[in-house]
């Protein structure tokens, strides 16, 4: 498995030339627990541009209405041109957050003219009960029109402030209709679907297929996934019903350890050998080990076993989501060349919450061997889980997660042409730039990541980063090699910029604090802050022990070249520019119940030229770099005032096993 750092698709490009803190940590938690509205979410910044002409556009479940939220789509259309829309409806009118765990409903909306209008909402399971239901996995058989729903059940502890289900066992059911969702048949426990062993065990979600060649025509398949081992191992595994669902069977399983990559949410389509194509979210638990965050295999034999182990799914840029798979043409069936469409996040990110943006539905015509990085954007704003269906016109219909500015909490639906999906098409990845370390053997690069339009400028007789101070950042992917942890670390950057109000983020590195109450936001950042009579440039650092920062009492606002040096050594802090004498200054020291660790145990990225919540920054909110950077280097460990002076007359050999990172700007591809 290729991380970022190594990977450029065929083909690509190559460009020519005290109180901020707590303003952030509040912005981040109350967009967690609030921020749910059914308007559009502002675009986020992107090469990509969103021009879909799209015929419908609405919001067929909407937060904070019959449920606190809905989640977890799925959509397929019936051979009679109905259009069935389910999700979770989760914890009725409670104020307790949108949780996996909860008095959780299946609920349905049905649509007779193509998702224009919907009739009104119903509850297909747990109207009489307050049980745990998730993960509807809707088929259709197109012999008889039944319409089959897996979907699996658990109990929890009821404890709305902490709830749980981990000593209650999850199970498979099934429930059908014959009347195009009309009505729906008492629920049947499906004990046959959940291996001895298995823990925990569910469904899709999503629609499952129907299989039209080679021996097993007519086979309805849906995918689920599985752990076992006490929770050790984990697995996916195919569903299939040879009488049009009225009964089902555990085919395919695959097993692996928790400890690495390992598939769930799978979702398939058939291939035109009449095989199965399985894509899957790699549940990789350090997601930041991977940038590749899909895994793929094949059945050969209709769903009973897989071909191989899961792999990597390479240069399929998103993050940690459930994504939908969906044929869209078969040379055999319809004379257009084979073609599977996938709509997921296209942003490249471990993090499941910040990087659900940018909602994109990519094609494969190697039957989901490879996919293009061109594709067509649906929603630029924050998104989740997605699934896609063709309409009885032949129009594509998907089913999204969005709200404001989290990626979940209303269910949002659209409608648009193959001709409008074509027309709006552009490249969905976005350009990187090199780091030029030297790297041990094995080890991976920490290419950045280009947003907005940040392009290339000149420091002396080479290159350098221009940024314009609207929408352009460089962000780093968290990677295991960028986790300063509780250890002595140095960062150092040229900067040059004229600004004479605001703030201008140089680096600025943050991850999510826990959920423990004396786990605060752990970061740290470089900025030059100009404008009245307190103009620095500030260095900060905060851990579980507090928050510490550092200033000079300028921020270099001459439109000249400065060299800026941050260092962490023991508890000591120190800020210098172009040699100078440093500012220093003491953290706390951390005891039995804090620790001085700066990277968090979850998702850890660092931007360049923005703060880290851009382009969610609260209203009056404009943190970004205007001016131009070069050679911004990262080492684990504090060098000293000679090897810093060695940097900044631009040595390469400065403690090259310490140094995790260095942008030297040569190019962008």
């Amino acid at each position: 498995m290729l991380p970022l750092s190594e990977r450029r698709p065929p083909g690509a490009r190559r460009f020519a030339l005290s109180a901020w803190l707590c303003a952030l940590s509040l912005a981040v938690l109350a967009a967690v627990a609030l921020a749910v509205t059914p308007t559009s979410p502002a675009v986020a910044s992107t090469t990509a541009t969103e021009s879909l002409v799209k015929q419908v556009s609405n919001t067929p479940f909407e937060a904070r209405k019959a449920y606190y939220c809905t989640r977890i789509p799925a959509l397929v259309t019936t051979p009679k041109g109905v259009l069935l829309a389910f999700a979770e409806g989760r914890k009725r009118l409670t104020t307790t957050g949108c949780d996996d765990v909860g008095d959780n409903d299946l609920i349905l909306r049905r649509s007779l003219d193509g998702g224009v209008t919907w009739q009104e909402p119903q509850i297909v399971i747990g109207a009489t009960d307050e049980l745990a239901h998730g993960n509807p996995a809707p088929v259709v058989d197109a012999v008889t029109g039944r319409i089959t729903l897996l979907y699996s059940s658990s109990e929890w502890n009821h404890n709305e402030a902490k709830p749980s289900r981990k000593e209650f066992p999850r199970t498979v059911h099934a429930v059908h209709s014959m009347d195009g969702g009309l009505t729906w048949s008492a629920s049947v426990p499906q004990p046959q679907l959940k291996a001895e062993g298995w823990g925990w065990v569910s469904t899709g979600p999503g629609h499952g297929i129907q299989l039209s060649r080679g021996p097993h025509h007519g086979r309805l398949i849906i995918p689920g996934d599985h752990t076992a081992g006490g929770d050790t191992t984990a697995g996916g595994q195919l569903y299939y019903s040879d009488d049009g669902g009225l009964t089902w069977a555990l085919g395919a399983t695959s097993s692996t350890s928790k400890a690495g990559a390992y598939p769930g949410e799978l979702t398939v389509a058939e291939t035109v050998d009449g095989g199965i194509h399985v894509n899957a979210r790699n549940s990789e638990p350090v997601r930041c080990l991977t940038n590749e965050h899909r895994l793929k295999t094949t059945s050969a034999d209709g769903g009973a076993s897989f071909a191989g182990p899961f792999t990597p799914v390479a240069n399929l840029d998103t993050s940690p989501v459930f994504g939908s798979v969906l044929r869209l043409h078969a040379m055999d069936q319809d004379g257009k060349a084979d073609q599977l469409l996938y709509s997921a996040p296209s942003r490249l990110g471990p993090n499941p919450g910040e990087d659900k943006r940018e909602l994109a539905i990519r094609s494969s015509y190697d039957e989901g061997k490879t996919w293009k990085t061109v594709g067509t954007l649906v929603s630029g704003g924050r998104t989740g889980y997605s699934d896609l269906t063709v309409l009885p016109d032949g129009s594509i219909g998907i089913l999204y997660e969005t709200a404001g500015n989290i990626p979940h909490g209303n269910l949002n639906f659209a409608a648009f042409t193959e001709d409008a999906m074509n027309d709006a098409e552009t490249e969905l990845r976005l350009p990187r730039t090199t780091d030029t370390r030297t790297k041990a053997e094995g080890e991976a690069a920490n290419h950045a990541i280009v947003h907005g339009g940040a392009k290339l400028g000149s420091r002396n007789d080479g290159s350098a980063m221009d940024f314009d101070g609207t929408d352009d950042y460089l962000r780093l992917v968290c990677s295991p090699s960028l986790r300063v942890e509780d250890g002595d670390f140095t960062v150092t950057a040229w900067f040059k910029h004229k600004d004479t109000t605001g703030t201008l983020p140089i680096i600025w590195a943050y991850g999510m604090p826990g959920t423990d109450p004396t786990k605060k936001v752990r970061h740290f950042s470089v900025r030059a802050e100009s404008g009245g009579t307190n103009e620095v440039l500030r260095a900060t650092i905060g851990t579980d022990a507090g928050y510490t920062e550092v200033t000079l009492p300028s921020s270099y606002d001459n439109d000249t070249w400065h060299h800026v040096v941050f260092t962490r050594e023991g508890l000591t802090l120190s800020l210098a520019v172009d040699g100078g004498a440093p500012a220093t200054a003491t953290m706390p020291p951390g005891d039995e119940n804090t620790t001085t660790n700066a990277t968090p145990s979850g998702q850890f990225n660092i931007h360049i030229g923005a703060r880290p919540d851009f382009p969610d920054q609260p209203a009056g909110v404009a943190q970004l770099f205007d001016g131009t950077l070069d050679d911004v280097r990262l080492f684990r460990k504090a060098l000293t005032k000679t090897e810093s002076d060695s940097v900044r007359n631009g040595a390469l050999d400065v403690q090259k096993t310490h140094e995790k990172l260095r942008l030297g700007f040569g190019a962008i591809w």
